[in-house]
């Protein structure tokens, strides 16, 4: 599962390149409108998806606490992109230096945030040692199956 997790983080970081990208194409076409931004807002939602998967998959597989949280954070940001856009709408006027193209400035430096705390997400992840031996018969000592002198053997003095 933590395979899963840090591959998913992998995954969720390609997304949030080709995010902006997108954007910037959108932003950039010979006409900007709204149709220009279309798959700039359709990758939106599966940048909403995968954070939220992540968590999922990282509760599941009892993954430290602060992976869960950030992966969450990473959705919650998602929706704080959306209602900025909204709000930046509601403002405009269309006039060229608006409140709402003020407020829309957010949207990008949102978008920055995203991607740093993604970047987290992918560092600490792959840092990740492998999954946890839980399955061991009880009473089984700590040094059961370990190379080197029996417990409890004498050792020769040196």
């Amino acid at each position: 599962m933590r395979r899963v997790f840090a591959g998913l983080a992998i995954l969720l970081m390609l997304a949030v390149v080709a995010e902006f990208y997108f954007a910037g194409s959108g932003a950039f076409s010979t006409a900007p409108n709204d149709e220009s931004f279309r798959p700039h807002r359709a990758l939106g939602y599966v940048i909403f998806l995968l954070p939220v998967l992540m968590a999922i998959v990282a509760a599941l597989a009892r993954m430290p606490g602060r992976l869960v949280g950030m992966a969450g954070l990473v959705a919650g940001l998602t929706v704080v992109q959306v209602v900025i856009a909204q709000l930046a709408k509601a403002f405009d006027d269309g006039d060229s230096a608006t409140v709402g193209q003020l407020v829309f400035g957010l949207h990008a430096v949102n978008g920055l945030v995203i991607m740093a705390v993604v970047g987290m997400i992918v560092r600490q992840a792959r840092a990740l040692p492998g999954p946890a031996v839980t399955d061991r018969p009880a009473g089984a000592g700590d040094d059961a199956g370990m190379p080197g002198p029996a417990t409890g053997s004498a050792q020769p003095a040196s």
